[in-house]
């Protein structure tokens, strides 16, 4: 392959890992994107207001109750996607990185997606599974990016490539199972991934992954949107439906308008 010896490196540890974890390759868009969310948190609190983003974000759960945090989410989710520049500044965290492992010509799902997970709070657990699972397409890749430290429980967890493949040679076999079975057999073999402020991480989404319990004494704040080849076969997901091209290039655009002329 013809890649750059950046890019076989960043290609070799995805392909192992079945992520990786990197700085954003855009500091301005993501300060852009938390102070959006900053403001629209700020403006849906109504007691303890901390005055600072990372404050506020870290300890929110201490301005809102668990019976009023959906409510509370939705509106922010609401709110960023209003914002006409939010997709394409969140793009640009990973934009680098999507061209090293997904190819330049992108589909970006149409809607960006928030998680907030208080401590102890049981409502917001996201159980094992895969996307490819519920007819997602294996060419997409999730880029995860939180606006507070992740660490611990705090954070999610993924089932690397080489574990997986035990999981499915068996996964017949688990029909029965539930959720919950299912963690504690992959439980001593996730990894815990552990992601900083100012890092994002790209996942494969065809890989086993969730989250549990936040037994850390901060909440959680992450955002994730799915990216694929616009090339690349869709899923359940179609274009138009939930993505959209947002990287077509000249040769493609022409080729797609091309109609060979009738010969008479």
């Amino acid at each position: 392959m013809f890649l750059s010896k950046e890019e076989q490196v960043m290609t070799e540890e995805y392909l192992r890992q079945g992520y990786v974890i990197r700085p954003v390759a855009n500091e301005e868009a993501l300060e852009w994107i938390r102070q959006k969310i900053y403001n629209l948190s700020e403006q849906n609190v109504t007691t303890n207001k901390p005055t600072e983003a990372n404050s506020l974000l870290n300890n929110i759960h201490e301005s809102i109750t668990v019976e009023e945090l959906n409510d509370f989410r939705l509106k922010i989710i609401g709110g960023i996607n209003a914002e006409s520049e939010f997709r394409e500044q969140y793009f640009n965290l990973a934009r680098p990185y999507l061209d090293a492992l997904v190819g330049n010509e992108l589909s970006m799902q149409l809607r960006i997606n928030l998680s907030i997970q208080f401590p102890g709070d049981e409502s917001s657990l996201l159980p094992v599974h895969a996307d490819t699972w519920s007819g997602d397409s294996p060419f997409e890749v999730v880029v995860w990016t939180p606006l507070v430290d992740c660490y611990g429980s705090k954070s999610m967890y993924l089932l690397p490539p080489e574990q997986n493949k035990k999981l499915e040679n068996t996964f017949s076999l688990r029909s029965d199972d539930s959720s919950e079975d299912l963690y504690q057999i992959i439980s001593d073999e996730v990894q815990w991934l552990e992601v900083k402020y100012g890092e994002l991480v790209i996942f494969n989404q065809a890989l086993p992954h969730g989250n549990r319990v936040n037994t850390e004494h901060e909440t959680r704040w992450s955002m994730n949107c799915r990216f694929k080849s616009v090339f690349t076969p869709y899923g359940d997901k179609k274009l138009g439906e939930f993505f959209e091209p947002v990287t077509l290039r000249a040769a493609s655009i022409t080729g797609m308008d091309y109609k060979l002329p009738e010969i008479l």
